[in-house]
């Protein structure tokens, strides 16, 4: 195919497979246009069959690892750790918002390094607005923290976002080094979500709440679940310093839970099967080769001359912000795709860079991940009102304060280490 055709072409195929993400029409799943869309890229020769070869190799082993944290954090739901989440949070809160917001700050923050942003939307989120019910305090400021830490709080660990997983794979690092380069911008990060949300919900967070409604004795603290993900973590940290993929420790662990569930008859092997969301997983798959079709055809050209070189302060927040833009111009994931290749050779520094930009940027508008689009559909589903306005009012004072900081941090991270 000629180059503009093949240009013409690769845009708007991305174009159409993100449109339908967002809208999801008769709730069809992401992957119903993405696989087509990739089949007719490399029917079309927009992409050549051995770079969308490449790009498949490539995203499998980062498919598999989402796969396994994806029934990881299912069957920790459960086994009643969300539950038991949710009761922690209304008794130490006592009915006072300001405290119950700290708890989902705290709870929200480790589940999403954890057991990655996906855990915090489905299953917290839900949770959260009960909650607040029983402890008869207004759900938005909790409610909205939920969204914001599903992508901010996802910086810590490579297991934490898909698109870490794809910065952890770019920027050599082992998993303890990943983790101690991004701890301190993660605080950061969160602290300064925590400043601008006691700020901007203050009238929410003042207002006297009602005695809250006794629902009887809180449920069973999940041991078994809570050890397995704890040894999960350890493994993790084991398999990096082995030079063993830390894949095979999430397998392990979703596998243990997976195991106990059927066992105990909570579980079919087709329901642990559905818990690793294929269509999605084939939706990561598609995007990739899609993405790819659009940089061969360049989109790689054009931002490797925007992209700062270097590993100093200014390039690093340069590197962020044009990450972030390009998150709620064509989605985070994508957008990860598109720049890892280029900032690369830059470095650890500037890989992660890159991903500071695109975890906490989406924050700014809905498109800007898929996370936040499933946010929106779950706060709809509980007749909670999110208007447009607010949210990006929200997000133009968290995302550039938050990104700043948490640049900055990072780059006495890389000084420190």
């Amino acid at each position: 195919m000629n180059t503009p055709l093949a240009e013409a072409l690769s845009a708007v195929l991305l174009v159409a497979v993100l449109a339908w993400a967002v809208v999801r029409p008769f709730g069809w799943a992401e992957a119903v246009l993405a696989v087509p869309a990739a089949g007719i890229a490399i029917l079309t020769g927009a992409i050549s069959l051995d770079h969308a070869r490449d790009e498949v190799a490539r995203l499998g082993p980062v498919v598999g690892f989402l796969a396994a944290v994806l029934v990881l954090a299912h069957f920790c739901d459960v086994e009643g750790l969300f539950r038991a989440c949710g009761a922690w949070m209304a008794r130490w809160s006592r009915g006072r918002p300001v405290r119950l917001l700290t708890a989902v700050f705290a709870l929200a923050s480790v589940i999403t390094a954890v057991l990655s942003l996906d855990a915090t939307i489905v299953l917290l989120t839900p949770v959260v607005f009960a909650t607040a019910a029983r402890s008869g305090v207004r759900p938005k400021p909790h409610v909205y923290a939920c969204t914001h830490l599903s992508n901010t709080a996802s910086l810590l660990l490579p297991v934490s976002n898909l698109t870490n997983l794809l910065a952890f794979a770019a920027s050599g690092l082992s998993f303890t080094r990943f983790a101690a380069l991004m701890a301190l911008p993660w605080l950061a990060a969160i602290g300064v979500e925590y400043v601008v949300f006691r700020r901007f919900f203050r009238r929410d967070l003042s207002a006297a709440a009602p005695a809250a409604r006794d629902t009887g004795e809180d449920p069973p603290l999940p041991v078994f679940a809570l050890v397995t993900v704890g040894c999960t973590l350890a493994g993790f940290v084991v398999a990096s310093a082995f030079g063993v993929d830390p894949a095979w420790a999430a397998a392990a662990g979703a596998l243990v839970l997976a195991a106990r569930a059927v066992v105990r008859r909570q579980a079919t092997p087709l329901s642990v099967v559905r818990a690793a969301a294929p269509p999605f997983l084939a939706f990561v798959l598609a995007l990739g080769v899609v993405v790819r079709a659009v940089v061969d055809n360049g989109l790689s050209d054009a931002l490797g001359h925007l992209l700062p070189s270097g590993s100093g302060l200014p390039a690093l927040l340069g590197i962020a912000a044009l990450a972030a833009v390009l998150a709620n111009l064509i989605n985070n994931l994508p957008a990860v795709l598109v720049l890892l290749p280029l900032a690369a050779p830059g470095g650890a520094g500037a890989v992660l860079a890159v991903l500071l930009g695109v975890n906490i940027g989406p924050n700014l508008t809905y498109a800007g991940s898929l996370a936040t689009l499933l946010w929106r559909r779950i706060v709809h589903q509980h007749d909670e009102g999110v208007g447009l306005g607010e949210f990006t009012r929200l997000g133009l004072v968290a995302v550039p304060s938050a990104l700043a900081v948490s640049v900055v941090a990072l780059w006495g991270a890389l000084q420190i280490f």
